[in-house]
């Protein structure tokens, strides 16, 4: 295939791209904004940071940040390959060009894990990544689900369940980590 009808290819799937995202961002003015499942998001994006920067362990929370920071970038990656595949979708966006759920995985994944890293920190990771990943796939999506803003389409929570562990013990891993040098 030639070089000019590629570029015209991809304009064209671009234009179309375009087009989808102002048309929901027109719904989500008119339907979604200012309604009581919007302001649920906006807390669920506030308030555990509140929760957390209240009760976090001050002489550990720059490591443990750090390792909820990872974990948000990987849950972050992760969700919008499966909204992009069609494995899922979210409704009620808080943002409406985000195409995850922002309180999800940029409030409740991390600051989940950092009270888990910070709870009892020579406790077992394996047992604390699947109490996380338990409450996760079985608890947390199961309700999101319910309440309307997570549409599993291809999808099974029992899925999410090695996932999450695995972002557990990733976060773990990085709450360990040693090799920082004070920068001069």
């Amino acid at each position: 295939m030639e070089k000019e009808k590629v570029k015209d290819l991809i304009d064209e799937n671009n234009y179309q791209v375009e087009r989808l995202l102002d048309q929901k961002v027109q719904i989500w003015s008119e339907y979604v904004v200012f309604s009581g499942i919007w302001w649920f998001g906006v807390a669920l994006s506030t308030l555990p940071w509140v929760l957390w920067f209240v009760l976090r362990n001050r002489q550990s929370s720059d490591r443990i940040q750090y390792a909820g920071f990872m974990s948000s970038i990987v849950s972050l990656t992760l969700d919008v390959l499966g909204d992009q595949y069609g494995l899922w979708h979210y409704r009620f966006n808080v943002i409406p060009l985000i195409p995850t759920y922002f309180p999800w995985d940029v409030t409740l994944m991390p600051v989940g894990i950092m009270f888990l890293l910070q709870f009892k920190p020579a406790g077992s990771p394996f047992l604390k990544a699947i109490l996380f990943a338990f409450l996760t796939s079985y608890v947390a999506e199961p309700i999101f689900h319910w309440i309307g803003i997570y549409e599993p389409l291809k999808w099974r929570y029992t899925y999410s369940f090695p996932i999450q562990m695995g972002i557990y013990l990733l976060a773990h891993y990085f709450s360990r980590r040693k090799n920082f040098q004070e920068l001069t």
